[in-house]
Formats: C-alpha cells, sequence, structure tokens
C-alpha cells in the first residue's frame, strides 16, 4: 500500500509539474512611444499662430532691397503654388544677398519646417534669433520654429524649454497719452 501512494503522489506530482510546464508566460510588451502625426504644415500653423501679432504690441519692420523683396514675393507665391524646392531656392538666393537678415532666415526656416528638414529649420531659427531682435512676433515665432522642430524629433525635454522662452518675447507697446 505504501509504494502504491509514493507511486500515486509521484503521478500527481508529474502531472502537476507537466500542467505547469504548458504555463510558459510571455515577456511583457514595453508599452510603445507615443506616435506623433503632427504634419509639416500643421506645425507651422502652431508656428503662425503662437507668433500672432499683437496691436499693442511693439514691433521694428526693417527696410528692405528691391532685389531681396522680389525674391521673397517669389518665394511666397512658389510655397502657394506648392513648389517648396523653388520657393527654398528663391528665399536662398536672397540670404546670398543679405545672409544677417533674421526675417528672412525665419522665412527660410518656415520653409524647411514644411520640407520636414526638422534640423534645418531650428538651426536657421537660432541664427535669425542670434542676429535678431529678442522681442516681438518673429522671435515667438523663432522659439515656436525651434519647439516644433524639437517636437518632431522627439525631444520633448529640450521643446519644452523653448517654449518656455516665448513669453519672453511679448514686450508691450509704449503708452501714449
Amino acid at each position: 500500500m505504501k509504494t502504491t501512494y509514493l507511486i500515486r503522489s509521484a503521478l500527481v506530482a508529474a502531472a502537476a509539474v507537466l500542467s505547469l510546464a504548458g504555463c510558459v508566460s510571455s515577456p511583457p510588451v514595453a508599452p510603445r512611444a507615443a506616435v506623433d502625426n503632427t504634419t509639416p504644415a500643421q506645425r507651422l500653423a502652431a508656428v503662425d499662430a503662437i507668433a500672432g501679432a499683437d496691436d499693442t504690441e511693439l514691433s521694428v519692420q526693417p527696410l528692405r532691397d528691391a532685389q531681396v523683396d522680389d525674391l521673397r514675393q517669389t518665394a511666397i507665391a512658389q510655397r502657394k503654388a506648392g513648389d517648396l524646392a523653388a520657393a527654398a531656392e528663391a528665399l536662398n538666393q536672397a540670404l546670398l544677398l543679405v545672409n544677417d537678415d533674421p526675417g528672412i532666415l525665419q522665412e527660410r526656416a518656415d520653409i524647411a519646417l514644411l520640407q520636414a528638414d526638422w534640423v534645418r529649420a531650428e538651426t536657421l531659427s537660432k541664427k535669425a534669433l542670434d542676429l535678431g531682435s529678442r522681442t516681438g512676433p518673429l522671435c515667438r515665432r523663432h522659439w515656436a520654429t525651434i519647439e516644433q522642430s524639437r517636437l518632431a524629433r522627439g525631444e520633448t525635454q529640450n521643446a519644452v524649454s523653448a517654449h518656455a522662452q516665448i513669453e519672453g518675447c511679448t514686450v508691450p507697446g509704449i503708452k501714449r497719452f
């Protein structure tokens, strides 16, 4: 009887081991990173919204060379026609004439943003920021472009620091009584 008990216990133990062997758990699935489906046009729209001029704000507009202004107008027309490469080339030509114009650098950064050339968009906006005013709509546009470029590359922390700079660009206009 003792042998039968031992055999029965051994069979029950073996059955338990075999049943547990079939219970293999798969390794935990790593959570997927959030997919950013923001289009380049949506990124530029976000820049436009942040940069919007305020009627009570001081905004300085430089005088431009006629040839440079013609190239800017060509770039605008090409962009509206959907030819981003031609728009970029027109602005590149303008930058050959005046490579230190923050407005034209930013316009070229806008095209780079539309072309999903995130690094170039940020680089151009940083250069424009270094050369230009630290106030007004153009300043906000620089920082918003930097923010959107970083977001597109998945650099969320760096994008947050760029966004924090935007508010410092707004300076109220002079009140005259």
